[in-house]
């Protein structure tokens, strides 16, 4: 008789069975075991039958215990239901465990249900279950979406012994909050200690090193994945796809997409086609959208948007409007916020400023910010000054602490001589406690990240890099290189307008870079910027590519910009 239940109780086990035929066979076998039906409920649940397990735990022959509330919990994960069950739980006076609050941590990530979140964690401090390696993954994962890298710093920091599952966690988080050097500084910490590289964390530095454009970290994290077996996976695959486009380097991204083209999902697609976008390669983008369609794969938001970037950054905004109409009528999708400021951009930068405006106050969507941000840089750069004020008061009804808003229309402002409105401008910001966003610019030196602020004197090497650019200022002047004064207000003495313009972050980048010296030699200089790159940098750079007889490559806030013997890939759009 124990013989024959044995094997019911295997057979009850089996996750193969139909959980109805289980639950039939526990029924008429008149099963007792706690676990066989905690079980059945997990079994519904992931057999999409959650309905069956609402019913089967209401009629447990038991009362419910943590793992019978924690199975039906899970049962609706990411969903309202899934919180009210818990409370549920507690008003029957079952405290979770570890599992429960993992579970719900996750949904909690998923609803964006900060205040239940804030709360869930306190209950799972008072009770010592958020330093259990389980639920602290899936805190880490939380504040990750919660965009609170800090709390989930701290998150980790309070795990005694955290495994590799919770490094990755961390270094996911920090790389989705543009912590990049962070990520990269967590996973050699990660590497140091002796844990493995999983999955996550090598995407995870990978997704940093793209934001950072570090293409000396992404080749090394390419090898270290190699090395691995990971380079096949397509999460990782993907990463790499995203960090060497991100990076520049499209024929190498091209490569790894090639060589992972089977397993290749849209994700994968996306990235590339961002990646030739960034550039204004429209053509190569439209090749693998039309490749992607024979794959038969299904075009999403994203990869519109890779094409409409791509578009805009060429400056073909006559070829807009038709990939917004096959977006609508081919597959169903209504343009975002991000389709349309791709449009408006691009018509703005064509000279059809009225005409982006218009479709800007009748587009179906409430436009925020950002789309009236990109009609202000436009007029800014045109030096349209009533435009840009007119553009720049649009930006701060919606966002009055933008410094960007400001700062470009006084940049326009002062250029006009109107000073009486510089001085408002002035006083909105003193008044709203406004500080001007400083401008930053990274450069990779042998694997490392060197970062410079506009007149920054904290690099160890300040000093020979400052005379190593005012001696670059200097032979591009000889080459008949002229300031560009549109961005430097013109109230102030000359020499003070030239230190402006000498000492902004990418030529800080620029001089360092070619203090350091090729390696190896012509390799070319590369630049990322968190602003957009001005004017006068962008004259600069052209004229240093003669003197220095090296590419110099700066990825902006907007796109690419490749600078050899003397002009830019951009042919000045930007």
């Amino acid at each position: 008789m124990v013989e024959c239940d044995e094997n019911v109780n295997e057979a009850a086990m089996s996750m193969s069975m139909d959980p109805r035929a289980r639950h039939a066979q526990a029924i008429t076998s008149h099963i007792k075991d706690r676990a066989v039906w905690n079980n059945l409920i997990t079994h519904y649940s992931k057999s999409d039958l959650s309905s069956y397990a609402v019913s089967l735990f209401q009629r447990l022959p038991f009362p419910p215990n943590v793992v019978s509330w924690t199975a039906l919990i899970s049962a609706h994960s990411n969903t309202l239901l899934s919180l009210r069950h818990f409370l549920a739980m507690l008003r029957h006076n079952t405290l979770p465990n570890h599992r429960t609050v993992a579970s719900l941590f996750t949904t909690c990530a998923a609803l964006t249900a900060v205040s239940f979140a804030l709360s869930l964690h306190s209950l799972a401090l008072k009770l010592s279950l958020s330093q259990h390696p389980f639920p602290a993954s899936s805190l880490l994962s939380l504040y990750a979406k919660l965009r609170m890298p800090l709390n989930a710093r701290k998150v980790f920091d309070e795990i005694p012994q955290p495994d590799n599952v919770c490094f990755s966690a961390l270094i996911v988080a920090l790389a989705q909050n543009s912590r990049s050097v962070d990520a990269s500084s967590v996973f050699s910490e990660m590497r140091g200690r002796g844990f493995a590289s999983t999955v996550h964390s090598v995407s995870g530095v990978l997704r940093a090193a793209a934001q950072l454009a570090a293409l000396e970290q992404c080749r090394m994290m390419h090898a270290h994945a190699v090395v691995l077996g990971l380079d096949s996976n397509v999460v990782v695959g993907s990463a790499l796809v995203d960090g060497y486009g991100k990076a520049g380097v499209v024929n190498d991204a091209r490569r790894v997409f090639e060589d992972n083209l089977d397993d290749m999902n849209v994700v994968g697609w996306n990235a590339m086609m961002a990646g030739y976008a960034q550039q204004g390669d429209y053509q190569s983008a439209f090749e693998l959208f039309e490749s992607l369609e024979g794959c038969g794969l299904v075009p999403d938001e994203y990869t519109f948007l890779a094409i409409l970037t791509a578009l805009c950054n060429a400056g073909m905004f006559l070829e807009i409007a038709p990939w917004f109409t096959r977006m609508r009528v081919d597959y169903g999708l209504e343009p975002s916020l991000e389709h349309y400021t791709c449009l408006v951009g691009a018509m703005a930068r064509a000279g059809e400023l009225e005409r982006a405006e218009r479709v800007v106050l009748t587009m179906p969507i409430e436009p925020d910010a950002a789309v009236w941000r990109a009609l202000l840089s436009v007029c800014a750069y045109r030096g349209e000054a009533d435009k840009a004020w007119s553009m720049a008061k649009r930006v701060l009804e919606l966002e009055p602490n933008d410094d960007y808003a400001y700062v470009s229309v006084a940049n326009v402002l002062s250029s006009a001589g109107r000073w009486d409105d510089v001085a408002e401008l002035r006083k909105m910001m003193k008044d709203r406690r406004v500080k001007k966003k400083g401008g930053r610019s990274w450069i990779e030196v042998q694997g490392e990240v060197h970062v410079f602020v506009a007149g920054d004197w904290k690099h160890e090497r300040s000093k020979e890099i400052y005379q190593k650019l005012a001696e670059l200022m200097g032979d591009i002047e000889k080459l008949g290189y002229v300031p560009v004064w549109d961005e430097v207000l013109h109230n102030v003495g000359e020499e003070k307008r030239k230190e402006a313009l000498w000492y902004h972050s990418e030529k800080l980048a620029v001089a360092f870079g070619v203090l350091c010296g090729p390696a190896p030699p012509g390799k070319p200089l590369r630049i990322v910027k968190n602003l957009r790159i001005c004017k006068d940098c962008h004259e600069a750079f052209k004229y240093m590519t003669r003197v220095i007889e090296r590419e110099i490559i700066v990825r902006d806030v907007n796109r690419y910009h490749r600078f050899v013997n003397g002009n830019c890939t951009c042919s000045d759009i930007w």
